[in-house]
């Protein structure tokens, strides 16, 4: 079977671009399951002994959000209103470009967070 030099060519190009493209794609997605592992463990344990049962859940939003941005300013010198501020071009918030070390350290810090908390 005769292919012509220029698709295949074009073929070759394609595939490498597709390649390229999915490798960003799985980038992405293990960038957020590793800024997910201990979220929960961290949730969990400003849920059971920060926020009272008294509170609203706007309130509570509030103590959550309080709690991300210390492990935020210790990971980013910033808070993350402070990097939408900086920022109002880009979609997301300050995890989203993080570095996948940086996730690494933020992962860790949310899972120490949490035994400070209990």
């Amino acid at each position: 079977m005769w292919i012509s030099p220029e698709f295949k060519v074009y073929l070759i190009r394609e595939f490498q671009r597709l390649k390229t493209e999915e490798q960003a794609q799985l980038g992405w997605t293990a960038k957020r399951e590793l800024s997910k592992i201990n979220y929960r463990i961290h949730t969990d344990a400003i849920r059971q002994h920060l926020i009272p049962a008294e509170v609203t859940a706007k309130q509570a939003s509030v103590i959550y959000a309080n709690e991300a941005d210390v492990l935020n300013v210790a990971m980013f010198g910033m808070t993350a209103k402070m990097w939408r501020e900086q920022n109002p071009e880009l979609k997301g918030n300050i995890r989203d470009y993080a570095s996948v070390n940086e996730l690494i350290c933020l992962s860790n810090m949310e899972n120490l967070n949490a035994v400070f908390i209990d």
